[in-house]
């Protein structure tokens, strides 16, 4: 494989001029001279490192992104996206599925900042960033993603997320406008300022419409694997099985995914339930499985193209010194999209199995 030298050799001229014509230093070079050295480029098929050039100016091209897993569908989707928008900006995406560890996510941090790497992205929604604080402060630049910077102040140089609240706030709306007043709650273990915010959304559209929400109806995988991000269908097939099995179980119920809410309605039928004539299930995200899944799932729908488009603008504009007047942080409204998967709640003592 030819190297800058042979290049250099075959054009009759020094190295560093070759240089400055792979590097665009070319206004002074006489017409002559860069005909020569992209001659010899040419008939040599000599591709420049761009790696190695990027090490030596301390400008590399290529963001991290730290998700929980790609497992779910919603992170394999937004990872695409977001390297789509990068990609579109001359920048590589080094993905990297922490499932949500702190300590993993810290060394994953640790790894990328000794490759260079200056602009990290992270999805996680940590509750905490204090793990991530001392990786700011040497100079890396963290993108939250699906989260706020509340409590991230010092740390997060930009974000975006939509209001987790209210998109909880408005598949509970909608379950009870339909007349539900059992419903239920299932998620992996809570501790993620996403799942929090969903749930206490939910809890206060209860409260607002006079319903007092039961504990008992909250199903939150405390025996999961971690967060249960690679688990989501087969946990929430476990919990609306142990919830359908209450003396008094919910009529609808309102996941943290539609991971989670395929899972649910699994594992309704397999008790005998029907989706949505027995039971109505809603979900949060809008991943692709949604909407072909039987029944089409009603859910919440994250814009997560305009999002992914928008985290990456913001890291690239900070790192590359070219911010705007655009306010660094944005969340976006969310999306109820409704489908068939919830419908009224049936008569009573209808929903008695044998």
């Amino acid at each position: 494989m030819a190297g800058i030298k042979d290049v250099a050799k075959r054009a009759g001229v020094s190295v560093s001029t070759v240089s400055n014509v792979i590097n665009g230093r070319h206004a002074k070079m006489g017409a002559r001279t860069l005909r020569r050295v992209q001659e010899a480029i040419d008939d040599l098929s000599y591709t420049p490192n761009a790696v190695a050039r990027q090490l030596k100016s301390g400008q590399i091209k290529t963001l991290g992104l730290v998700v929980p897993s790609v497992a779910n569908p919603f992170w394999g989707n937004a990872s695409q996206l977001i390297e789509k928008a990068a990609l579109k900006r001359g920048y590589q995406v080094l993905i990297c599925n922490a499932e949500r560890e702190p300590e993993l996510e810290a060394t994953y941090f640790s790894s990328l900042y000794a490759s260079s790497i200056r602009g990290t992205i992270l999805g996680s929604s940590p509750v905490s960033f204090d793990h991530l604080r001392e990786h700011a402060r040497n100079g890396m630049h963290i993108g939250a993603f699906d989260r706020t910077t509340q409590g991230a102040e010092g740390v997060v140089t930009c974000s975006v997320s939509v209001d987790q609240s209210l998109g909880a706030r408005l598949a509970t709306r909608h379950l009870i406008g339909l007349g539900h007043r059992r419903i239920g709650f299932i998620s992996g273990p809570i501790g993620t300022s996403s799942r929090t915010a969903r749930l206490e959304g939910m809890r206060q559209e209860l409260e607002k419409a006079g319903l007092t929400p039961d504990p008992d109806l909250v199903w939150l995988a405390t025996n999961a694997t971690g967060f249960g991000d690679s688990q989501a269908a087969e946990l929430g097939r476990t919990g609306i099985r142990e919830l359908l099995t209450l003396d008094d179980p919910p009529t609808a119920v309102f996941t943290v995914n539609d991971m989670y809410a395929i899972g649910a309605c699994s594992g309704a039928r397999e008790l005998g339930f029907r989706v949505p004539e027995d039971l109505s299930v809603v979900g949060f995200d809008d991943i692709i499985m949604a909407k072909v899944m039987e029944p089409p799932l009603t859910t919440i729908r994250q814009p997560v193209e305009q999002m992914a488009e928008l985290i990456v603008k913001k890291l690239i504009a900070t790192l590359e010194g070219t911010e705007t007047t655009d306010d660094a942080h944005v969340v976006l409204r969310p999306e109820l999209i409704v489908r068939s998967s919830t419908a009224a709640p049936p008569a009573p003592n209808a929903q008695e199995k044998d």
